[in-house]
């Protein structure tokens, strides 16, 4: 598949082989930071063409389809506002709130997200947030991806942010994933390491270097064993953007259902019968990458004392297992 993008524009042409799946999943899938409901409204103001045609959300992309998609310009605000989006609370007080961000979330307002984000939930939620970032990221001291859900630790104000960030810098967050990765690890424990830089083919990527980029480290531990993939729990010394789903990937266990990392192919399981339709039911499950934060655990800057929040996998990632 071909992908032609400028700030504006998406072209995809899609290849021979490819299955039919939904023109709104498979947008949704392709176009970072979109959401299913955001791609349905472009595909109905027709935003979207499919060989130069207007076409529904539901209809069934083909080989040599030519997709086409024109993002409307929207004027970017001056600052996050306020928006009441449930949120689910883990811990709060005084100082800060834990959070357990759902998919589909992004933490704060950039480009193409202005609104719906974590930063807007939390703004109708608190009126005290933390300033120490610009007006877009009050409050938030670390982030996971979109499409990852999980525990976040909010600052409320930036004697706490600076705090919080400190222990970040130290790598004294305890931080633990649950990730579904293709295949069958050779060691039930172990450590990655490697350097992190960003993509030079891709700048929306990350990828290992040996000589580029800052040092990062993952330790895993294997929890559970299926035909084709595994449930792994990682734990994070340091926090590189994408640093689970890029390391993963480079020894060849990328996470299932991570479009971005290889993770959509089949790279497992090719022997078993009837392995591509089970494939495709399962993405349709899982229709992210397979990664949950599940565990964050800091000192509290005021009271000294250690916390440690664990989080329930959410609904998806339960059925995901269920059906391995």
């Amino acid at each position: 598949m071909s992908i032609l993008i400028n700030e504006k524009k998406y072209c995809f042409i899609i290849p021979e082989g490819k299955k039919k799946e939904r023109l709104d999943v498979f947008l949704t899938n392709c176009i970072e930071n979109s959401t299913r409901t955001k791609i349905q409204k472009l595909i109905n103001k027709f935003y979207v063409l499919v060989n130069g045609n207007n076409v529904k959300p539901n209809y069934q992309v083909q080989p040599k389809d030519l997709v086409e998609v024109t993002l409307p310009i929207t004027p970017r605000p001056d600052k996050a506002e306020p928006e009441d989006i449930p949120l689910e609370i883990i811990y709060e007080d005084d100082y800060l709130l834990v959070v357990n961000k759902p998919a589909g979330m992004v933490a704060h307002p950039a480009y193409a997200n202005y609104t719906g984000t974590l930063v807007n939930a939390l703004m109708h939620h608190s009126q005290r947030l933390s300033k120490v970032n610009t007006a877009e990221r009050p409050g938030i001291v670390h982030r996971i991806d979109k499409d990852t859900s999980g525990l976040l630790v909010v600052a409320k104000d930036d004697w706490t942010h600076a705090k919080l960030a400190a222990q970040f810098s130290a790598h004294s967050i305890e931080r633990e994933y649950w990730a579904i990765s293709w295949g069958i690890f050779k060691s039930k424990k172990g450590e990655i390491t490697s350097n992190i830089v960003r993509s030079k083919a891709d700048r929306k990527k990350f990828t290992t270097s040996s000589s580029e980029g800052k040092t990062a480290v993952t330790y895993f531990e294997v929890l559970k064993e299926y035909d084709f993939a595994t449930l792994v729990k990682l734990n994070l010394k340091t926090g590189r953007t994408h640093q689970i789903r890029v390391h993963l990937s480079s020894i060849g266990h990328p996470i299932f259902g991570d479009l971005t990392y290889g993770g959509k192919n089949i790279i497992a399981g090719l022997s078993l019968p009837k392995i591509k339709n089970r494939v495709e039911n399962l993405f349709q499950i899982m229709q992210r990458q397979a990664l949950h934060a599940k565990t964050l655990g800091f000192i509290h800057p005021k009271t000294n004392e250690f916390l440690r929040f664990d989080s329930d996998l959410p609904i998806d990632f339960i059925q995901l297992i269920e059906r391995l």
